[in-house]
């Protein structure tokens, strides 16, 4: 279950193609203290996520939530290029490049201001929790639920 969320609002998500989403890096988000006190800029690991989010959103969408579980396996060639700091906006877009039986591989970028900050290519795992272990086959319903109210708030404008 997703712990918390690295995306503002989904702007555009087009099923089996791709999807674009946003994130808003505000001044105080409690690890810019650390991260760097004279030069606060996003970790390079949450970028990631931020990706993996937007990628699992367009996984989750394109299947009509169907599996409770979507998970980064891979993530390949990752680039960093430039930062996001405070008051700049993180443009999330993934495209879909092939997809089997229990996976989905993406093409993944951030941008700020129009410049590329991140790109990778994500490779994410979709299961049942219960088809890997069968005293969780019960949680798979309620993921699935809190998972659709999740989108439902980053598609929904303010």
């Amino acid at each position: 279950m997703m712990q918390f969320c690295l995306l503002d609002r989904i702007i555009e998500l087009e099923p089996g193609q791709h999807i674009k989403a946003v994130r808003l890096l505000r001044a105080e988000e409690d690890y810019l203290a650390d991260h760097f006190p004279l030069f606060p800029v996003m970790p390079g690991v949450l970028m990631l996520e931020a990706m993996y989010q937007a990628s699992a959103w367009l996984v989750r969408k394109t299947e009509n939530f169907a599996h409770a579980a979507v998970l980064l396996k891979e993530a390949r060639n990752v680039k960093y290029s430039d930062f996001v700091s405070p008051g700049h906006e993180l443009v999330v877009t993934a495209q879909m490049l092939k997809q089997d039986a229990s996976t989905t591989t993406l093409k993944a970028e951030g941008t700020v201001d129009g410049r590329v900050a991140v790109s990778a290519r994500l490779v994410l795992e979709r299961f049942h929790l219960g088809d890997r272990n069968p005293h969780r086959k019960t949680v798979d319903p309620y993921c699935i639920h809190e998972m659709k109210l999740e989108f439902l708030k980053l598609t929904t404008p303010a």
